[in-house]
């Protein structure tokens, strides 16, 4: 299998409403929740506007029971308290509701947009599993992340945030606008005229910093691809002194994210300032107009009391929908990069397939024979350049098979095929006269146990990782197992035995991880028993032990053991020798040595010292 290789999923830059437009279809399931919690928003915001009126109301009142001069003499007036207390109560009962109105919006659009996220992570995890092995051999596994935890966290917050704050912002800014105009027509044009100006401002800053909010998603996720990809591999930077090298590479990626991060933060970050001078200059505007013709008896008071809110609630929308409107840029940075996964090309459905391997004729469970043929199989990871050419193989069910050569033979890639973790591109492999590609590939995969150089175990205790997705396993069985490879004295010698937690506390060693494993499949019992390199992380001590358990475990199984210890395979029922992708050699290994050929030149470079 090739080397994987730092990259990212193959990306089509999308324009703003593209991306939005996805995310609109994909929420379409909420849609009726967010119209119902932006309509009693919405409502909330007339409450808000009608506000202002009243305390016009208000303050033409008081401005009547202000004293009048008459011939040079002031006269003192009523002031009707009634009228003013009638308002004032109108007033705490519109802002009450405007409240009430607005938690509940915001309590829904939290819930709606929150179970988007949800829903997006699920469809992410899905999709994961239905993407075809051949796509992480190129896919970075932190940028993989980076799209399921920050960019799908920047979409939640951004809906919960962004999209009630604009729907309501637009109802503020009609509304304001509708009662400025009702109020006084003059007035109303002057502030427009001003607000006019910097909403073009606006708009101009928003379409320069679309590409950088787009640049600062992609710039994370190779932050995070490089990180992850630094500390797994920690051990070997260090043994081969990658230091610097790692340092240089993650200070360029961190210097695209800063460069990116930094424009689109200062260019959006300059719309509040230039909202806030919209709205002051605007005020100015009110102030001085509406002196004007308050002095000329055109307008009360009340009115320009009036005005001087609606300038703010005419503005506060303007410099909402920047803010808006940032987090939304972000918003469809991060969407385009969780469709383009979410687009990525998958394994073909199977549904239509019905599982033959291990089932009766009325589908219940049952155990197949493992019975294994090859019939000129051929494949390459690229198309036009095969690396595997016509092999084909027969081989019994119970017998012990030895797959050998030199790197990059195809040792691995034909049990992948075997798998069916990759389709092959000619011929057929058949499990029972059965041809794996005619059957689900979750039906092939149960067939057999797995034991790979590379191990993996998971945060839980120690009897659930030998256990692994294996139901209604025995603690004797376990413990068996556990025996069986020599791990049991270890485990007995922890506190919690085989309860004990594995996690960054208890640090196995590699051996002992690859002994887990092992166990792991023998618990699962699979009638056909797959062993890349199973002892290559182990002393010749421990390799002893664990030979004499896989011979037991091999016992009526069909086997397939990958080794480069070829002291490992000596009892095997049948070696095949394989060079660049083809069979050059079949036998035993005594049949080999006598020989001469590849075979015995492979094992006398092993052993000429210990011979």
């Amino acid at each position: 299998m090739p080397m994987r290789t730092r990259g990212a999923v193959a990306e089509h830059p999308e324009d703003f409403a593209q991306s939005m437009g996805k995310l609109v279809r994909f929420c379409r399931g909420y849609l009726p929740a967010v119209v119902v919690a932006l309509a009693l928003g919405t409502a909330g915001t007339v409450c808000q506007i009608i506000g202002p009126n009243r305390l016009k109301d208000m303050t033409n009142e008081i401005a009547k029971g202000m004293p009048a001069i008459v011939r040079g003499r002031p006269i003192a007036r009523a002031v009707d308290l009634v009228q003013i207390g009638h308002i004032a109560w109108i007033l705490v009962a519109l802002y009450v509701i405007y409240a009430v109105l607005n938690y509940i919006q915001s309590y829904m659009m939290a819930g709606a947009t929150q179970h988007a996220a949800q829903d997006l992570r699920q469809a992410i995890g899905a999709k994961i599993n239905r993407l075809p092995l051949r796509y992480f051999d190129t896919a970075s596994f932190g940028d993989v992340l980076s799209r399921i935890t920050n960019d799908v966290d920047a979409i939640g917050q951004t809906l919960g945030q962004s999209v009630g704050a604009l729907i309501t912002s637009t109802a503020l800014l009609v509304g304001s606008m509708v009662m400025m105009f009702a109020n006084n027509v003059l007035l109303t044009l002057c502030a427009c005229g001003v607000s006019l100006l910097g909403t073009v401002v606006m708009v101009l800053i928003m379409k320069a910093s679309q590409r950088y909010f787009a640049g600062q998603q992609k710039a994370l996720g190779q932050v995070n691809g490089h990180v992850e990809e630094m500390y797994s591999g920690h051990i070997v930077v260090k043994a081969y002194s990658g230091e610097n090298d790692s340092i240089r590479t993650f200070e360029r990626y961190n210097s695209d994210l800063y460069e990116s991060g930094w424009k689109s933060q200062f260019l959006s970050g300059l719309m509040m300032p230039i909202m806030n001078l919209v709205s002051n200059l605007g005020l100015v505007v009110v102030c001085v107009v509406g002196g004007a013709l308050a002095l000329r008896g055109s307008i009360g008071f009340g009115v320009i009391v009036a005005f001087m809110i609606y300038i703010r609630l005419f503005t506060q929308p303007l410099a909402q929908f920047a803010q808006a409107f940032q987090n939304l840029q972000r918003c469809a940075a991060a969407s385009e990069r969780v469709f383009a996964f979410l687009g990525e090309r998958e394994m073909a459905d199977e549904r239509d397939k019905r599982p033959l391997l291990g089932r009766d004729a009325a589908g219940s469970p049952s155990r197949v024979r493992g019975d294994v043929t090859f019939e000129d199989v051929s494949f390459g990871y690229e198309t036009g350049r095969p690396i595997i050419h016509d092999f084909s193989a027969d081989v019994a069910a119970g017998q012990k098979v030895a797959i050998v050569g030199p790197t990059g033979a195809g040792k691995t890639t034909m049990v992948n095929l075997l798998m069916r973790f990759y389709d092959i591109s000619g011929g057929s492999i058949l499990i029972d006269g059965i041809d794996t590609r005619s059957v689900p590939r979750w039906n092939v995969h149960e067939q057999f146990s797995m034991v790979l150089q590379d191990t993996w175990v998971f945060h839980g205790t120690i009897r659930e990782n030998v256990a692994y997705v294996t139901g209604d396993v025995s603690d004797e069985r376990i413990v068996d197992a556990c025996v069986a490879v020599g791990l049991d004295r270890y485990i007995r010698s922890l506190p919690d035995g085989y309860d004990t937690m594995l996690d960054d506390t208890l640090a196995l060693s590699q051996g002992q991880k690859q002994l887990l494993t092992i166990a792991r499949a023998m618990v699962q019992d699979a009638p056909i028993l797959i062993l890349d390199e199973a002892t290559s992380s182990v002393d010749t001590r421990t390799e002893e032990l664990i030979q004499r358990a896989m011979d037991a475990l091999t016992v009526g199984r069909t086997s397939f053991v990958i080794a480069h210890r070829l002291s490992t395979i000596r009892n095997a029922d049948m070696i095949l020798v394989m060079d660049h992708g083809d069979i050059v050699e079949r036998g035993t290994h005594e049949e080999l040595l006598k020989r001469g050929g590849f075979y015995a030149g492979l094992y006398n470079s092993q052993f000429t010292d210990a011979q």
